[in-house]
């Protein structure tokens, strides 16, 4: 006869796995995609690129990340979350390995794009085995582990830095051995995720989900998505422009435009720790049609009010860091048996909505000081214009949150 509680234990040890999996991924996830800012001038000076190969390094690492991103939920479906989750940790080691051993172009190329590949395999599997395990408190916990990303996104670019100029035996890292240590890293989450088991991967539970055309025909999760999509363009485009702006238009030194920045990210990193329980206790739709309110009313207010409300632009990271995991928080809830697939819709989209995002600010920027006769002041009105798309961006977002509240309240779905 079981004592009482024996059959608590294993299923208590297996949920403290599948968490060192989820959180541990997320660090990793995190390192991975923030360690090259440092390394990409050292990496052309190496291998001689100019600035239009570097360019296009760089857009076929992103396609890598789309493509892996595109097809990593129908992997899911038939190999299961555990098998891939160990295929997308394991093949950014790999790509790590061959980074540093690489002399030549092609060789260093093609391990890039197996890294981002990878990248992209983890951000699906990550967010699918997220909304698997997160059954209870979904937006509090979907919020914290994407606070582990913020983190180890916001200490890689000084990591690298470090690791890049340390020496061991007599020779320099550089970046090859920075690429190294950092990706080798992704071994860590492997462990738990060996001795643990991840719901959705038996044969009953497969039997239940339902057909791929019914999610790809669901209009509710079309609108998602277009959440979702403005939100990043606005969330990763503040990161992307923020200093371009801040010395072009107020003619800050990257000392004090880097600051900002920095101050941004922790904004952003604090609000994922602390924005999940307001999530679940308001929800999830009302929860980002508020949140992504607020980062487009700092962003506007920082460019009518000009350089004395510049600190704005940081406080609207505390509005747009929750919008992701609040989106793949709502995902989990409404498509339980569904979300692989759900999740790798949205995030794909969300890619290439980002990547026409960034594409559609530099044109604004260029068509507007155009406009505005060019000089200082069609330059300057030209990034307000570029960074008003971003704000416009999340503005969208929460007009798009207000229509996902009242269509799922008017069928009585409201999560």
């Amino acid at each position: 006869m079981k004592k009482p509680g024996s059959a608590v234990r294993p299923s208590s040890r297996t949920y403290v796995f599948q968490l060192l999996t989820v959180f541990v991924g997320f660090l990793v996830f995190g390192f991975s995609e923030n360690i090259k800012g440092p390394a990409i001038p050292r990496i052309q000076f190496d291998f001689r690129l100019n600035e239009q190969q570097l360019g296009s390094l760089l857009s076929l690492n992103a396609l890598g990340y789309l493509l892996a991103c595109s097809f990593t939920g129908f992997l899911v479906r038939r190999l299961g979350i555990k098998a891939v989750s160990l295929l997308a940790f394991g093949s950014m080691a790999l790509s790590g390995v061959l980074i540093a051993v690489s002399r030549t172009y092609p060789a260093f190329s093609a391990s890039y794009f197996l890294m981002y590949i990878g990248n992209g395999m983890l951000e699906i599997a990550l967010a699918i085995l997220a909304a698997r395990i997160f059954v209870k408190n979904t937006g509090t916990m979907m919020n914290l582990s994407h606070f582990f990303y913020g983190l180890s996104s916001t200490v890689a670019p000084l990591l690298a830095s470090g690791l890049m100029s340390m020496s061991l035996g007599g020779f320099t890292l550089d970046w090859r051995g920075m690429y190294l240590i950092m990706l080798s890293l992704s071994v860590l989450p492997m462990l738990p995720a060996l001795f643990s088991r991840f719901p959705g991967d038996t044969p009953e539970e497969k039997e239940q989900r339902p057909p791929i055309s019914s999610l790809l025909r669901d209009r509710t999760l079309l609108l998602i998505t277009l959440v979702l999509t403005f939100g990043v363009i606005s969330e990763l485009s503040i990161g992307g422009w923020l200093v371009n702006f801040l010395e072009k238009a107020y003619s800050w030194n990257v000392t004090e435009a880097s600051g900002l920045l920095s101050l941004f990210f922790l904004c952003f990193t604090l609000a994922r720790l602390f924005a999940g329980p307001i999530t679940d206790r308001i929800g999830f739709t009302l929860s980002l049609a508020l949140f992504a309110g607020a980062s487009a009313l700092c962003t506007f207010a920082a460019i009518v009010f000009g350089e004395p409300a510049a600190f704005l632009f940081a406080a609207a990271g505390i509005g747009i860091a929750p919008i992701y995991p609040t989106v793949m928080a709502l995902i989990a809830k409404r498509y339980p048996r569904g979300s692989d697939i759900a999740i790798t819709v949205s995030v794909t989209l969300m890619g290439v909505g980002s990547v026409i995002g960034n594409y559609l600010i530099g044109f604004l920027i260029e068509a507007c000081k155009r406009l505005a006769g060019g000089g200082s002041l069609g330059l300057l009105r030209g990034l307000q214009a570029g960074y008003a798309f971003i704000g416009l961006c999340a503005l969208a977002s929460s007009l798009l949150s207000v229509a996902l509240f009242r269509s799922l309240k008017r069928r009585g779905e409201l999560l």
